[in-house]
């Protein structure tokens, strides 16, 4: 085996740039693929470079993900996506979360002796609806066969791959949850243990399970086996997942929301989403001077830590699924309710006690409306794309012969009545993973950041970074960040990037910062996209938080042509 360093000088007296992120952007005039992991941004670029869309070359990117890294996403799990066109800019969002099971209810619960909200196991199985949507953007935007898509997955779990470091630690980090299940321990822990970084991970199961639904399309896994070892597999735990309750989800297309920031127009997903949280952070933000602030200073972190704090309560407060509970969407997303809500900020303190704010009086309608990766096509179609298993290794449960987590998104319900987000059959729970889109004159991104509660927040700091600091995409996914994941009170996690004097200026205003490593995991990865309409060319972000890269269409360097024996080879 041969390997090839090529390194390029320049003279002894050159200085290098003075930055602050580690690492440049991708730039080319083909399409790129931004994934977690660069196998399955290989795996992505090369659908593109086969003439695949940016969606063919998503699933595929997505399906190997899967394979990779397992911890985080699969075809067990939930899909949110918003495409760009790239000639009309029309966007279109699909929301592919599944629904709890009829069997499913609070009562149920109860009755088999719970009294709140499982962290985990069987009653936090909802239908995945990852595959459903999968073969419904690939109806609407695909152009390779379906089949083709899932050749790079089933490559990988077959053959193997080695493993990555960060995925690596999860995977060691998560081996509890893994011996708990029989299934789990089986396929995951081989040797009785996580892979080692480096060491080769196979997963023939899993294997099976895409040539299925390459062969069969989502049919296989909501009608046909894949479906009957999930029904196998929850009854044995004494789940209540149906065949009807498989058999009847379909994805559903929605009208992205949006609000406009510093002359950028931010779009996320409606709820059930908490895309909205990032739209209400965003306009809480625009009533303070924040290009006049350096980014990473106590006086600009400070109002954005109380943002979070505002829009996070009326997150938690409001969000819910729209088709069966009332949720102040026109209320939330109102500028002037953003305005009132900024005018309970005192800039010269922390408020440890926000509350939520009540958007339903700026409501002038009675009801309300309806592992992040991101790719560009050549032809500038653009897709934001989010799919997730929820906690690490989901639910716990592998199902049978297949070599995949269910998910454990049902424990995101609340176990109370009253709330919006109350557990009932046939309802989506509040959902954390969000794909992010803004555009402004002739530049389109598409933008994702992970790890459940901290994406609102997150994905708020990211356009922050871009539309009031000057950032571009790779600096902004890079720049050190701070999150709170828990309602009440003025802890913060924050990198350790940010200077002494930002914390000690951030500790002056009543803020208890816990200091994280420099790129911790917790503040969540994330991959970025972009597309200028003028110039055709795109542009790609990878975090570091991650073992991934966002990696280019490969160019057709030599033409094409048939040999005499009629074989195709290159010129």
């Amino acid at each position: 085996m041969k390997h090839v360093w090529i390194i390029c000088l320049a003279g002894a007296i050159a200085i290098g740039q003075d930055r602050t992120h580690g690492r440049s952007m991708t730039i080319s005039q083909s399409g790129i693929v931004a994934t977690s992991q660069t196998l399955a941004s290989s795996a992505g670029a090369a659908v593109l470079a086969r003439g695949g869309s940016a969606v063919d070359a998503a699933i595929a990117a997505n399906a190997v993900l899967g394979v990779v890294e397992p911890m985080m996403c699969g075809i067990g799990g939930d899909l949110f996506v918003i495409h760009a066109e790239g000639n009309t800019g029309k966007l279109t969002g699909l929301n592919s979360s599944g629904l709890a099971p009829k069997g499913l209810s609070i009562e149920y619960l109860q009755k088999i002796g719970h009294s709140s909200m499982p962290a985990g196991g069987i009653h936090t199985v909802n239908v995945p609806g990852a595959v459903a949507g999968w073969e419904a953007m690939h109806k609407k935007f695909g152009k390779l066969p379906w089949k083709e898509l899932f050749a790079p997955a089933i490559y990988y779990a077959t053959k193997g791959f080695p493993v990555t470091e960060l995925i690596q630690w999860d995977w060691e980090h998560g081996e509890g949850k893994l011996r708990a299940n029989d299934n789990a321990r089986a396929v995951f822990l081989p040797n009785g243990r996580a892979p080692k970084e480096g060491e080769i991970f196979r997963n023939p199961g899993l294997a099976k399970a895409y040539q299925l639904i390459a062969d069969g399309g989502a049919k296989a896994f909501y009608q046909g086996p894949i479906r009957d070892a999930i029904l196998k597999t929850s009854k044995r735990f004494e789940g209540t997942l149906t065949a009807a309750d498989m058999a009847g989800f379909a994805p559903e297309w929605v009208e992205p929301i949006a609000t406009e920031y510093r002359g950028w127009k931010v779009f996320q997903l409606p709820p059930n989403g908490q895309g909205i949280g990032t739209i209400e952070m965003l306009n809480i933000m625009s009533a303070f001077n924040l290009p006049s602030m350096p980014a990473d200073s106590a006086e600009a972190l400070h109002l954005k830590i109380e943002a979070q704090k505002l829009s996070f309560q009326d997150l938690r407060r409001y969000n819910a699924d729209p088709r069966m509970a009332k949720v102040p969407v026109e209320g939330m997303l109102s500028k002037a309710y953003a305005v009132e809500r900024a005018k309970s900020i005192d800039p010269n303190k922390a408020n440890c006690d926000a509350k939520p704010g009540d958007p339903g009086a700026f409501q002038t309608a009675k009801v309300g409306h309806t592992i992040y990766m991101s790719a560009v096509d050549r032809e500038g179609n653009l897709v934001s794309w989010i799919q997730s298993i929820s906690d690490l290794w989901g639910s716990g449960i592998v199902v049978d012969d297949y070599g995949f987590h269910l998910h454990d998104r049902a424990g995101a319900f609340s176990f109370d009545r009253q709330h919006p987000n109350a557990l009932a059959p046939g309802k989506r729970p509040y959902h954390t993973i969000i794909p992010g889109y803004m555009e402004k004159a002739n530049m389109r991104i598409g933008f994702g950041i992970m790890r459940g509660m901290n994406q609102a927040q997150a994905q708020a700091q990211f356009v922050s970074h871009i539309a009031d600091h000057g950032m571009n995409l790779q600096e902004a996914l890079e720049a050190p960040r701070f999150n709170k994941m828990t309602l009440g009170g003025c802890d913060i996690r924050i990198e350790s990037r940010f200077s002494e004097a930002t914390l000690d200026g951030l500790r002056k205003l009543g803020h208890h910062p816990s200091v994280l490593g420099a790129y911790s995991g917790l503040m969540g990865g994330g991959q970025a996209v972009g597309f200028d309409t003028k110039t055709k060319v795109k542009f790609g972000a990878s975090s570091p938080r991650k073992d991934g890269s966002a990696v280019p269409e490969p160019e057709q360097f030599w033409p094409v042509v048939p040999s005499t024996s009629g074989k195709r080879t290159a010129n």
